[in-house]
């Protein structure tokens, strides 16, 4: 570390003497016109701007085609999930089309008005037309993103509870999740992080006298009845987390001191999505990689790495601390009677509790 920082400061210090050298040159210049650019500095930048332009729309192809991951946004697997995709696809065809064209119109003339010696530059002081034009197609087409994206959140945040969706607790603290189920009344029992008390097993802080709270089940694995409305109760223990299922379009913040929440319909399986032909090509090129460097630990007498298999998860989506990468929690989307059977398995709080 200490011969990398050596190593810049001697390039700066070279750098600063180049410049220093350079402002000299130029205060000794006798010719007036030493630092006007000739016709051919001028002929030379315009060919190097449309150069550059080719290499934009190049590597942009490239990236589109190499990594793009565009058919992510077909394995949605929530209600709302193709209307967030098709606001996602919508809102990248207008920034690539603006894109493209702008680009275009600077490197093109900046090429086709690039001085000349004879011709002079044209210009309007004012011209309200032009002025008119690029500001209300601009203001359009943002108005209309902002009004689709936001009936698009509305729709989304709007829990019906009419739907009788299933309310479940995701209790976020660093750095991991617990789930939280509200029992056969599907009503969460009152919780308060001052009654935590770790002796008795009350991690969440759940007030043992409240009898909403006695047949909650506390999970530290998420699972959904595929096809049924579920409402997100968030809280944080500690500091700013954010709940993110990337597959379900579902991200809010967890924040302490409040409870902030989200809702969804999950509509596609665990099993169901480990089948599609995109999640089975992306599974068996993981593997292949852990396949590889299982062979290097091999060789180092390590033991090698477990093979990937396709699961949806629960991440935080905000720099939660030192290990913010590693807080995540599996989500299993299963049938109604394969969800009921789990439960059966779990435990409920007044059951949990050490006396």
């Amino acid at each position: 570390m200490t011969a990398l920082l050596t190593i810049i400061v001697l390039v700066s210090i070279l750098i600063a003497i180049w410049q220093m050298v350079k402002i000299f040159d130029l205060s000794k210049a006798k010719t007036e016109n030493a630092g006007v650019a000739t016709d051919k500095d001028n002929s030379v930048n315009g060919y190097l701007m449309m150069g550059f332009l080719v290499f934009i729309y190049v590597i942009t192809i490239i990236s589109f085609v190499k990594w793009g991951d565009l058919p992510l946004l077909s394995n949605s697997a929530s209600a709302h999930g193709p209307t967030i995709d098709r606001l996602m696809i919508i809102t990248l065809i207008v920034i690539f089309f603006v894109q493209t064209v702008t680009q275009f119109l600077l490197h093109y003339f900046a090429y086709k008005y690039k001085g000349e010696k004879g011709k002079k530059a044209l210009f309007f002081a004012d011209n309200n037309k032009l002025e008119a034009i690029w500001t209300i197609i601009p203001v359009i087409v943002l108005a209309g993103l902002i009004i689709y994206g936001l009936n698009t959140w509305i729709n989304i945040m709007g829990v019906d509870e009419s739907d009788d969706p299933m309310v479940i607790e995701l209790y976020a603290q660093q750095f991991n999740w617990t789930a939280r189920y509200g029992g056969e009344d599907n009503t969460l029992g009152k919780a308060n992080v001052r009654l935590i008390d770790i002796d008795r097993a009350n991690i969440l802080g759940l007030d043992e006298a409240d009898p909403n709270a006695a047949d909650d089940v506390i999970t530290k694995e998420l699972h959904l009845p595929v096809g049924r409305p579920i409402l997100f109760k968030m809280r944080s223990q500690d500091v700013l987390h954010s709940a993110y299922m990337p597959h379900f379009r579902a991200q809010m913040n967890c924040v302490p001191g409040m409870i902030t929440q989200f809702g969804f319909t999950p509509t596609v399986t665990t099993e169901e999505m480990r089948l599609r032909p995109e999640i089975v090509e992306k599974v068996k090129h993981i593997n292949e990689i852990r396949n590889n460097k299982s062979k290097e630990l091999a060789a180092k007498g390590e033991a090698p790495l477990d093979r990937y298999e396709f699961n949806y998860l629960l991440l935080c989506n905000k720099i939660c601390g030192k290990s913010h990468y590693n807080m995540q929690m599996k989500i299993v989307v299963e049938s109604q009677e394969d969800f009921d059977a789990w439960m059966k398995e779990q435990t409920k709080f007044k059951n949990s509790l050490i006396n």
